[in-house]
């Protein structure tokens, strides 16, 4: 009986220290969950640019600094003098890889070239994001970015509708060799369908309003039968345009490109642009931030987002819809 009796209390004492481990390893998950959330991570930025003039890079930048407040990560902003300064981006890379953040946001000036720096920033154990553009090696834990080739192809079929077979076109690109650029080129070119074989001519601004206004002047030269042109970013769009309006070709030859300027809406109402493709600047600058805040959580990652985009014309511009992405305040 005596042993009996010591059996049961011991199976009851080992009972009883299973449930208060278990209980305790529940709280202990709890509170580490918890204090993981509370936790101030930091993640560096590093765009293509920083340039105040560009409202596609100030606008992602204001995107990525209200995400960084609202999922209370601190945040630090690197980035080189231009767009085509590949060298200059991987030095802010390597200085990012000394600063040791938690998370990496990188929108890569190169398809190829920044590969290196950014292997070394995921060997070094620092997570990394793709914002914008991509590279040549799937290492990002997420890429938020505007689906470039669809952008492309409907900006394409947009301007096919306004020409005929016999109209020539010419292509201002941005940066030779950036995954945007050969996206958006290949998706207009898919756009224009039969007409594909009318591009006359693809010069590249090297991301500068400034070349991309004298390519466009000296393309016209070359081409003076020229009746449409298209461009795949900001500067390349702008330059064009302002080629075609002050050669008093506005509405002769027709301009389509991408991005939302201030200046660019303004074209686009006086009739210089026939239509631009919006991107989400600013949201793809807050999502990129709330991917890497998901990342340090342990929360839903996104390997590839689509940040979104829209063909905006004369017809349609005034629509509060779009009226919210051509002067967006604080997102949308």
């Amino acid at each position: 009986m005596k042993s009996r009796t010591l059996s049961k209390k011991r199976m009851t004492g080992i009972f009883l220290f299973i449930i208060i481990t278990a209980i305790l390893l529940v709280v202990y998950g709890m509170f580490d969950a918890k204090n993981r959330e509370q936790k101030v991570y930091k993640v560096i930025l590093i765009p293509k640019t920083i340039d105040s003039t560009n409202g596609f890079w100030t606008s992602l930048i204001s995107g990525a600094e209200l995400g960084a407040e609202e999922f209370n990560m601190e945040i630090e902003v690197l980035g080189g003098k231009s767009e085509e300064d590949i060298q200059g981006q991987i030095a802010c890379i390597e200085e990012s890889i000394e600063k040791r953040p938690d998370v990496i946001l990188a929108a890569p000036c190169s398809y190829s070239e920044t590969s290196e720096a950014l292997q070394k920033v995921v060997d070094s154990g620092i997570r990394l994001v793709l914002i914008d553009s991509v590279i040549d090696r799937d290492i990002a834990s997420s890429v938020v970015a505007t689906d470039n080739s669809r952008g492309g192809k409907e900006l394409g079929e947009y301007a096919r509708s306004l020409i005929d077979k016999d109209t020539p076109i010419g292509i201002v690109a941005h940066v030779k060799g950036s995954s945007t650029a050969i996206e958006r080129e290949k998706g207009m070119r898919e756009g224009l369908g039969q007409y594909e074989s009318q591009v006359k001519d693809v010069v590249f601004c090297d991301s500068s309003y400034d070349k991309a206004y004298k390519e466009t002047l000296e393309m016209l030269a070359r081409y003076p039968d020229i009746g449409m042109i298209m461009g795949t970013n900001e500067y390349g769009a702008v330059g064009a345009a302002r080629a075609v309006k002050e050669s008093g070709l506005a509405g002769k030859v027709k301009v389509v490109g991408f991005d939302s300027s201030v200046e660019e809406i303004q074209l686009l109402e006086e009739g210089v642009f026939q239509g631009i493709i919006i991107q989400k600047p600013f949201n793809m600058g807050y999502l990129g931030i709330e991917q890497a805040a998901n990342i340090m959580t342990g929360k839903r990652v996104e390997k590839n987002l689509d940040s979104g985009c829209k063909l905006i014309n004369r017809n349609n511009m005034y629509e509060e819809e779009n009226q919210r992405l051509l002067y967006p305040l604080t997102g949308q």
